[in-house]
């Protein structure tokens, strides 16, 4: 097969490793890639967000399958104008990836379906948001409606913060995302992430995972896209992921299917789990990253089966084989991250660094110049390994971070504290 993976980060190298090991493909293109992804894939330059542009290379290039990693490609419609050219692709159409796309849609979701998720007002205009602000008091959550690239989330301790979220979110902060917000009651609990394959009315769980979204260590500090995960998740336990089936994803697919918006793709649910009850924190409409790069280095060359039967609508056939191991990712990040932030910087020491199905290096934001990696991004590496530990996993990432010359980033020491 001839496969075409969308994006340029980290989990679309570890989706871009995993698919290459497996047979059935023949030719593997990254669009648009970056330094690391050169390394094992054509890298083409193709903007992911232009729908007809896709579809016009896809067939100049004779592509079976097309994996789209990140989400704003989902929310601009490039798997709809796939599907609409008989391209099989993997993803869901963009009004399905509103669950991402719209926290105030995906609240409206929860309430149709019964799905047990925080207490939440959606608002339009700043006024009235701080006026609810005032009666709810702190801790409280205050949300960007639309896409963030992870970062429109606030989670205030007091009221103060709240009220200049507020302020910062509609003064254009966040773009377009923060037009809207949402508003929600703080949770409190443990949070670790599902994600299942869903072909618009099976269901198949593909793996657990815990992130680490603070800057800082013990989780602190403003937040990131993630600076680092680790699988499985310990508190993911059989009793709670079959309540999150049963009270969460099942009754989330059949509420978009019966609005004619049937989900086909990966669905990451983030949790809050206390007391054995998992409450819905957010979707999202794609693989998590860097959680993504844990559930490859542990899936492997089985990712790709797993992809088309979801593509083909055949996940009824299909079943996840986990070895009994651990997989940890540690991320590198430049210095400033996650504000303003240098690029262009020399990263040394990678060439000496196992690659293999236990010890990787996912690049995140790099780029290659006079056959120098430069630093070209705020997250710019994975460090990613599997062991029989979850204590074993972390010793070998953390012995390839300890390898990697690079003055100019830095990243936490504490990735897994929560579960070690």
């Amino acid at each position: 097969m001839n496969i075409l993976i969308l994006g340029s980060g980290g989990r679309e190298h570890a989706l871009a490793w995993a698919i290459k090991q497996n047979p059935k493909c023949d030719r593997l293109i990254v669009a648009p890639g970056n330094a690391g992804i050169a390394m094992l894939a054509e890298c083409a330059d193709l903007d992911p967000c232009d729908g007809p542009a896709v579809v016009t290379f896809a067939e100049a290039n004779a592509v079976d399958f097309v994996v789209i990693g990140p989400e704003a490609p989902l929310a601009a419609g490039v798997a709809d104008d796939l599907r609409g050219a008989g391209i099989l692709c993997f993803g869901p159409s963009a009004k399905a990836a509103q669950l991402e796309a719209s926290k105030s849609f995906t609240k409206e979701i929860c309430d149709a379906s019964g799905a047990p998720t925080a207490a939440y007002a959606h608002f339009t205009e700043a006024d009235a948001a701080k006026a609810y602000i005032e009666e709810q008091g702190a801790p409280i959550v205050v949300k960007a409606d639309g896409l963030a690239a992870g970062k429109g989330v606030i989670v205030a301790m007091t009221e103060a913060d709240a009220l200049a979220a507020i302020d910062d979110m509609f003064s254009g902060e966040f773009g377009a995302a923060g037009a809207e917000v949402v508003i929600e009651e703080f949770m409190t609990g443990e949070e670790a992430s599902w994600f299942v394959l869903c072909d618009g009315e099976n269901v198949l769980p593909v793996g657990t995972a815990q992130d680490h979204k603070r800057v800082g260590e013990g989780d602190t500090g403003p937040n990131t896209g993630g600076m680092g995960a680790y699988s499985p998740a310990p508190v993911m336990t059989d009793a709670v992921t079959q309540k999150a089936m049963d009270e969460i994803i099942k009754p989330t697919v059949a509420e978009m299917a019966k609005r004619g918006m049937p989900y086909q793709g990966v669905l990451y649910a983030g949790f809050m789990i206390e007391n054995g009850q998992p409450r819905l924190v957010e979707y999202n409409a794609r693989f998590g990253d860097p959680e993504c790069q844990v559930l490859m280095m542990r899936l492997g060359a089985q990712a790709l089966d797993l992809l088309l039967a979801c593509a083909k609508g055949e996940l009824d056939k299909a079943q996840a084989n986990w070895a009994n191991d651990h997989a940890m990712t540690v991320v590198l990040a430049a210095d400033g991250y996650p504000g303003a932030y240098e690029k262009g910087s020399e990263i040394k020491g990678l060439d000496a660094l196992p690659e293999d199905s236990f010890n990787m290096v996912f690049h995140a934001g790099t780029k290659e110049s006079d056959g120098k990696i430069l630093a070209n991004g705020g997250r710019v590496l994975n460090v990613t390994a599997r062991g029989n530990s979850l204590k074993d996993a972390q010793k070998r990432a953390y012995e390839m971070v300890d390898q990697i010359d690079w003055p100019e980033g830095f990243c936490r020491r504490d990735i897994g504290w929560r579960a070690l």
